[in-house]
């Protein structure tokens, strides 16, 4: 359900060495471009660092980028004019009451020809990696969100685990007729249905404590924040013990909520867009309290979260766009 998920990616690069020789000059060889590739162990984000003395613009993209006092102080006026103009309380009702529906039009408008194949995911989350071997045994993944299957079709295509079996869920019906009427769908190894991850319902032939591995990328921020304890309670039912949590969405500061004009904000951080469907922005601390669950019960194990932020140049106009995703791997306690 992303709309911005796919600006910034880079290719993975199989040279790990840069990693583990310290007297190496990272910023020098952040400068050729055989080695400013995206380095291939995750949750690194990137290897083109940029320092003093760098020109912004020789490049299109630069990794780990904080953003500069110009930028902190156009975001913050912007926010403040995004909160001067909020989305009416008619129009609040109207985009919470019924958000599948902002999705089906939105896939009956675009079909599978929005979004690009995210075949970065094994490098990022390696758990699937492993599980798509030929060796992994019977293993279940759940995706949540799955849109127009940009996530499964790509890791069908290399798995070689004729015991792999992907469900893929989204509660937009037009979304999943796209997954169901592809040339990739194999209903040997996937399973498409419609599910809202905060209903009250499991997905269709899904039973408690059998999911191995649940991937969230870009639907978490779909989500309300009223729903997001009641979406984070059915994945850990789902999930067996130990199981896995992929997850991937859009951080705090991001441009693609600085750009907001007036009449998208709906509440702090959370916005809807032109077409009807809803976006929120994370932080780190928020999303780690979020999963950890509340005092009474402790859900999720946090094994890893960080932020990639990358500024994006365009080096014709001069212009830098900061971005920043947050991506984490979560563990069930």
């Amino acid at each position: 359900m992303d709309q911005d998920s796919q600006a910034g990616k880079v290719p993975a690069s199989n040279d790990q060495e840069c990693l583990r020789q310290p007297e190496v000059n990272l910023s020098h060889r952040s400068h050729s471009s055989s080695e400013n590739l995206k380095r291939s162990d995750p949750f690194q984000f990137g290897s083109r660092f940029l320092e003093a003395g760098d020109d912004v613009f020789e490049f299109n993209a630069w990794d780990h980028v904080e953003t500069d006092d110009a930028y902190k102080a156009y975001a913050e006026q912007q926010l403040a004019l995004q909160r001067q103009s909020p989305v009416s309380e008619f129009d609040k009702k109207r985009f919470n009451g019924d958000p599948a529906k902002w999705w089906n039009l939105f896939y009956k408008n675009n079909t599978a020809n929005f979004f690009k194949d995210r075949k970065w995911l094994k490098q990022e989350f390696p758990v699937l990696d492993k599980l798509t071997q030929r060796d992994a045994g019977p293993s279940l993944v759940l995706e949540i969100g799955a849109g127009a299957g940009n996530t499964a079709f790509p890791v069908l295509a290399t798995n070689q685990n004729p015991g792999l079996k992907i469900h893929a869920c989204d509660f937009s019906k037009t979304a999943v007729d796209v997954m169901r009427t592809s040339v990739q769908y194999d209903t040997q190894h996937m399973q498409a249905d419609v599910w809202d991850v905060a209903s009250d319902d499991l997905p269709p032939n899904l039973r408690e404590g059998s999911v191995d591995v649940a991937i969230l990328i870009f639907i978490f921020s779909a989500l309300s924040p009223a729903q997001w304890t009641a979406a984070v309670h059915n994945v850990h039912r789902l999930l067996k013990p130990g199981g896995i949590v992929c997850f991937r969405d859009y951080g705090r500061g991001d441009l693609a909520q600085v750009r907001f004009r007036k009449g998208r904000y709906m509440e702090e951080n959370f916005y809807v867009r032109g077409d009807g469907t809803r976006v929120y922005f994370f932080d780190q601390e928020e999303l780690a309290t979020i999963w950890k669950g509340d005092s009474a019960e402790t859900l999720f194990e946090i094994e890893e979260l960080g932020e990639d932020r990358r500024l994006i140049v365009n080096r014709s106009e001069k212009k830098k766009m900061y971005r920043c995703w947050l991506q984490g791997l979560f563990k069930k306690i």
